[in-house]
Formats: C-alpha cells, structure tokens, sequence
C-alpha cells in the first residue's frame, strides 16, 4: 500500500534551517505529482510547495526564495530544504502524492495520499 513518512522536523530559531524528507512506497513515486502542506494550529491546511513528475516547481508566494522542494526518483525521496525561518512557519508540515497533475502548489483535495506530518518549531 501507499506509505508516505516525514521526518526531519524539530525546533529551531528564527533564521535557521530544516530540510524535511518524506520516504516513500507503494507506488511509481517517478510519475506522481509530490507536494508539501502546513497546518498551523487553529489553521486550515495550506499548500507549500509541488513538485511534478518531471520536476517542475511550484511555491506558495510566503516562501519562495526561501524553500526548495526537491526529489530523488531512485530512492523514492521527496525533500523540503527550509532557509531562513520565520516563525509564522510553524506548523505540521505534511507530504503529499497523488497520481493526476495538479495546477500550481495545489489544494488538499487534489492530493489522495498524505503521510502522519513531522512538526516544525520557530522560535525567536
């Protein structure tokens, strides 16, 4: 079955850096349209960043320049390098895949498979 699982979140001060890994299985992760969310608390969850099937790269405009989402087929990877934090960054980050093309960094209905999330924490 289908099995997304992050790691690499923590706490951190406010101008540092997290890179966010998302292992994956169960499907063809080459040809999957990949994405990054966050939820803060009391927050809807919002989209961060998408990668298609042929590496092309959508940000959310509250991190561009900042974040890079990044894959590496052959170990079914999928990435979230994080510079310069900011503490309204906080959240759960989540990854998610899905098989069909999905316009800009997309919304959570465009996405049918999410991992368990890992946290984030920026502190000042």
């Amino acid at each position: 079955q289908v099995q997304l699982v992050e790691s690499g979140g923590g706490s951190v001060q406010a101008g540092g850096s997290l890179r966010l890994s998302c292992a994956t299985s169960g499907f063809s992760f080459g040809t999957y349209w990949m994405g990054w969310f966050r939820q803060a608390p009391g927050k809807g969850r919002e989209g961060v960043a998408s990668i298609s099937d042929a590496g092309r790269t959508n940000y959310a405009d509250s991190v561009k320049g900042r974040f890079t989402i990044s894959k590496d087929n052959a170990r079914k990877i999928l990435y979230l390098q994080m510079n310069s934090l900011k503490l309204e960054d906080t959240a759960m980050y989540y990854c998610a895949a899905d098989p069909e093309r999905v316009a800009g960094v997309g919304q959570t209905t465009d996405f049918g498979y999410w991992g368990q999330g890992t946290q984030v924490t920026v502190s000042s």
